[in-house]
């Protein structure tokens, strides 16, 4: 008796199947069907049962299957891509990430020649199908979202066992790899075929780098201030530059730092400390001031007995805000006040009232040059 089956493929892959006959069971089917499809990959199939409003049910007896049946396939992933993990030799697919212990040991060395890994099994097949029909009549695949995420996932998985942060030579040099592999993702006007794909993998090797950092990557970690060399861990609690704030480089002997520190606590116990050399040590110890100052946040007591330099009218007001910005902000101030001075005037003098009388006295005893000064044309 002649059998008619549909079959799902995949979502945007599903297919009509005539059978001479019904097959005696289960594993006949799945050979029928891997010859009939053309399937290069190992699967199971479950199918539609009408007894449960045509929910898929797994396949496990051939006298359950209607006569006309909507099966689905489910491949058997068998080759997963593999990323370093805390032990060799274990490995899980590309989109799970593990917590290494020391990947540092477990990188190689960047192949002269880059190997494109073997995808998911649908990839695969997606790609061998979109190579055959580039090949024939030079048709590029059509890149779906999920598609292009599986890809560039599996590079990114294989680019990390390698290098965290590969160099522009790299990315141009898997980009490249890749077209060469899979033609049929040969990029339409572009000079090279894979100038956006390159941007897309430097964009998803980001995203990873990200990920393997959250999950607590040993390599990916940041150290915490003040712990050991040897101990790495994931540091949320690390404040982040503002916009504008500039970078300082920070100096590593501690013991240089805190004697200069002492040295201007001594200073400005002098009765005429000197300005300059307070300053000069104060900018000298900023980096150290400033982590005791976000991760201790001691009182302000003892910020006044540590740092008494930072209490200063030049440090605090102009220096910091300097150092922060890099912009003079007592030279900013007066180049606004010189902007806005004319303003200022007209606004004094319509002011009437007790207020207004205090403002015309005081602007009588200025005299005129300082109006004309500033309303008199160049």
């Amino acid at each position: 008796m002649v059998m008619i089956i549909r079959v799902v493929v995949q979502d945007s892959d599903i297919r009509k199947i005539t059978l001479p006959e019904k097959p005696d069971d289960t594993d006949t089917l799945i050979k029928l069907l891997g010859e009939c499809l053309e399937l290069k990959y190992k699967f199971t199939i479950q199918y539609e049962d009408p007894d449960f409003n045509n929910a898929l049910c797994n396949l496990t007896d051939i006298s359950d299957l209607p006569k006309r049946a909507t099966l689905k396939i489910f491949p058997v992933l068998m080759s997963p891509v593999p990323i370093p993990s805390s032990s060799q030799g274990e490995s899980v697919h590309s989109d799970q990430l593990s917590i290494q212990s020391s990947s540092t040991e477990l990188k190689k060395e960047w192949p002269e020649n880059f190997e494109i890994p073997r995808f998911s099994v649908h990839v695969e097949h997606r790609l061998r199908q979109g190579n055959a029909a580039f090949l024939n009549n030079g048709k590029r695949l059509d890149v779906g979202r999920d598609l292009k995420h599986d890809i560039l996932v599996g590079l990114a998985g294989t680019m990390y066992t390698y290098k965290e942060y590969p160099s522009e030579d790299n990315f141009n040099q898997v980009a490249e790899a890749l077209i060469k592999t899979h033609p049929c993702l040969t990029e339409p006007g572009s000079s090279t075929g894979w100038t956006r794909w390159k941007r897309s993998i430097e964009l998803k090797m980001a995203f990873y780098r990200a990920k393997m950092r959250k999950h607590g990557c040993s390599d990916m970690a940041l150290k915490r201030e003040g712990e050991s060399s040897g101990t790495s861990v994931y540091n949320r609690g690390i404040k982040k530059p503002k916009i504008s704030e500039l970078n300082f480089l920070e100096d590593k002997n501690e013991d240089g730092l805190e004697s200069k520190r002492v040295e201007a606590v001594e200073e400005m116990k002098k009765k005429f400390p000197n300005l300059t050399m307070i300053a000069q040590l104060m900018t000298y110890t900023r980096v150290m001031r400033r982590q005791e100052l976000l991760f201790s946040k001691p009182p302000v007591h003892e910020t006044l007995e540590r740092w008494p330099g930072l209490f200063t009218e030049n440090q605090v007001i102009f220096v910091e805000f300097s150092q922060f910005t890099g912009k003079n902000l007592k030279q900013e101030f007066y180049t606004a006040l010189d902007l806005h001075t004319a303003r200022f005037l007209e606004i004094f003098r319509s002011k009437g009232g007790a207020q207004g009388e205090i403002l015309h006295e005081f602007l009588g005893q200025t005299g005129s040059r300082v109006w004309h000064s500033f309303t008199s044309p160049l």
